[in-house]
């Protein structure tokens, strides 16, 4: 310890700089973790929000996609509710849509028809829960497309009218599209092509024949087996955490900046380990001398590898402070968000990763002979 405290103070000017190298590894991983946490919440905060355990799919539906894609019948939904340890099984309605307000702003919604009264219903942080033919409840963040609890919309093409009666608690979003819950009756008329200008009234409803949803949200019990559900009710089931890759682009994102992390974590150990390389080959007379003197190898390694922790541990913090105070200041259309276990995360790789860096570079302590490194420099 005596030892990388000294060199950490007479070499400063190189520690330094590699400090330096450090902190912007540490501040790039923050910003990455902040996009990827961001596009994530962007992408499927509103699946994130729900109260459920998986979705069930109708049978051969490709994943891409696959709640645009799926259809199922009452019948289905009846055989996911009539199964022992299903605590609720409900049909789910998911589609996009284009709308524009009272003041002819023009917004993308992603519609999730919902039962008024089942245990999908989000709760509010402003206005009242969902309920009514023409009500829908929306992201809190569609405040910032000038929606406010009482505005009417009306969707394209159709002209259905629908009014917004809450505001989900925090971001609610699907496919980077703020959701809109309403009725599913409601969402079965604007599905089937039956829905008519004007607000959705109970009399079109009733004079509608179609029966069908998206998907079935369940929630079960621990150790349901699904796949039993899955023949009797010709479904795929997927949990919600795997569901998340039906939303578009989720995947190809998540893992483009997944493969960027793992770059870096790969150019910190590298870079930490050149730099403790070249250090070790530079000081090895030093290190000769103390073997001389009775230091044992296992002393020195010690002492470099306590010297690499400071330097990694002291500059990754201030990278992450710098990277914190960078995404703070990012501006609200950006897909951010700062979150800190995934923060935390990173540090701690980065910090392992180039200790192992370090440790690589400082194994060849091990090997320095001190007869032989005395007498060279003779």
């Amino acid at each position: 310890m005596f030892l990388a405290l000294r060199e950490l103070k007479f070499a400063r000017g190189r520690f330094g700089l590699m400090g330096a190298v450090v902190s912007l590894i540490a501040v790039l991983m923050v910003m990455l973790s902040g996009l990827s946490s961001g596009l994530v919440n962007d992408g499927v905060s509103g699946l994130k929000s729900l109260p459920v355990t998986a979705f069930a799919f109708d049978e051969g539906t490709k994943t891409d996609n696959a709640f645009s894609r799926s259809v199922v019948d009452s019948e289905q939904v009846e055989t996911w509710q009539s199964q022992v340890g299903i605590t609720h099984a409900e049909p789910v309605g998911a589609g996009m849509t284009n709308a524009t307000t009272e003041d002819g702003t023009q917004i993308d919604l992603s519609l999730f028809g919902i039962q008024p009264d089942s245990f999908l219903v989000p709760d509010v942080s402003e206005g009242e829960t969902l309920e009514g033919l023409a009500g829908i409840v929306v992201s809190k963040t569609a405040k910032n497309d000038g929606l406010d609890v009482g505005t009417v919309i009306t969707l394209d093409r159709i002209d259905t009218e629908l009014e917004v009666v809450g505001f989900t608690e925090g971001q609610a979003t699907f496919g980077h599209v703020d959701m809109a819950y309403l009725h599913l009756d409601t969402w079965r008329l604007i599905a089937s092509g039956a829905a008519q200008a004007g607000i959705p009234t109970q009399e079109q409803v009733d004079a509608l024949d179609f029966n069908v949803a998206s998907v079935i949200a369940v929630q079960a019990e621990d150790g349901f087996d699904f796949s039993t559900a899955d023949l009797a009710a010709a479904t795929e089931t997927v949990s919600l955490q795997e569901s998340f890759n039906s939303s578009p682009g989720y995947e190809a994102e998540t893992l483009t900046l997944s493969m960027i992390q793992v770059f870096l974590y790969a150019i910190c150990a590298l870079v930490v380990g050149a730099f403790f390389t070249v250090w070790t080959i530079q000081r090895q007379h030093e290190l000769a001398v103390l073997r001389a003197l009775g230091a044992s190898g296992r002393y020195l390694l010690r002492d470099s590898l306590t010297q690499a922790s400071i330097l990694l541990v002291a500059f990754t913090s201030i990278g992450v402070g710098i990277g914190i105070a960078l995404g703070t200041a990012m501006p609200d259309g950006m897909p951010f968000a700062l979150e800190v276990t995934p923060i935390l995360t990173s540090s701690i790789l980065t910090i392992a990763l180039g200790l192992v860096g370090a440790a690589v570079a400082i194994l060849r302590i091990t090997r320095i002979d001190p007869l032989t490194a005395l007498g060279g420099q003779r």
